[in-house]
């Protein structure tokens, strides 16, 4: 496969989700074939599944699961990167610099919307440039299976990308649907995107009370009460199961080269994607 880049540099401002902190970033076109990278305080990170992070994005998650996904060092945090590298890896690109603009050495990259559609529109509009190598596709050679539970992610031989999502929640309020992306960057634009992360009322007085969201209302938000949508609207019958496909796509991307795999995510969130990408890199050794 080609490499390819940004054609010109690109720069978003907002605040973290979980952090509430003013961040800025800019997206460097990279002729270093080195994949996606981080810069931050003078350091450079991969975004790569050896550079997880584990450190909370906030302290009320410090004993659950991650609500995110982040990279960094001793020194340094950066988190919620999920959707932004799930905008690179769906419109194909394989090399980027991300500069932070953070006075904290913990960062958040800007929740913008909540989906990846800011990033995919500017990138889009700018351009995408083929550089002059090319990069070989990570395969797999021998069926993966990461269970707990009911929650399951299965990865199994593919000559191209397949990744499906089952969204299965009990609450009534929520439409569980299998939504699937074949690896086309203009589907991922026109259908995956847009689709915002979400959470149930009770999760989102839980969170307030924790101290977090509290620079957001729920027309910032997608929150889902039983009635539906609070102060919103959903953009697809199906957007929080496209979220969750588009967060997978976003995950996985953490092995660091273009995956040639059928994925399919059962019920599963960050911490399970996270062991999904580390047993995909481990199969490679």
């Amino acid at each position: 496969m080609q490499r390819t880049t940004l054609k010109a540099p690109l720069r978003f401002a907002g605040t973290g989700l979980f952090s509430a902190q003013p961040c800025a970033i800019t997206l460097h076109p990279s002729h270093e074939h080195c994949g996606i990278v981080f810069e931050h305080m003078g350091q450079r990170i991969p975004a790569h599944i050896d550079a997880l992070s584990s450190v909370p994005v906030h302290p009320a998650f410090a004993s659950m699961s991650p609500r995110c996904t982040g990279v960094g060092s001793d020194q340094i945090n950066i988190a919620t990167i999920e959707h932004l590298l799930s905008a690179l890896c769906g419109l194909g690109i394989s090399d980027a610099l991300i500069v932070i603009e953070s006075t904290n050495a913990h960062c958040e990259i800007p929740i913008l919307d909540g989906s990846a559609i800011d990033f995919v529109s500017a990138i889009n509009t700018s351009g995408i440039e083929t550089l002059d190598t090319t990069i070989n596709p990570i395969t797999i050679t021998e069926r993966i299976v990461i269970e707990d539970d009911d929650a399951s992610i299965t990865i199994e031989p593919n000559e191209t990308p397949s990744y499906t999502y089952t969204l299965d929640y009990p609450q009534p309020e929520i439409t569980n649907a299998s939504v699937t992306w074949d690896g086309d960057a203009s589907d991922y634009a026109e259908r995956i995107a847009h689709a915002r992360t979400f959470c149930l009322e009770h999760e989102a007085d839980a969170m307030h009370s924790a101290g977090l969201f509290t620079h957001l209302s729920t027309s910032d938000m997608l929150v889902i009460s039983k009635a539906g949508p609070i102060d919103n609207t959903l953009r697809d019958p199906h957007e929080c199961a496209l979220h969750k496909l588009l967060d997978l796509i976003g995950d996985l991307a953490l092995v660091g080269r273009p995956l040639h795999a059928k994925v399919h995510a059962i019920k599963s969130g960050h911490r399970m994607a996270h062991q999904a990408a580390r047993a995909i890199i481990e199969q490679q050794s």
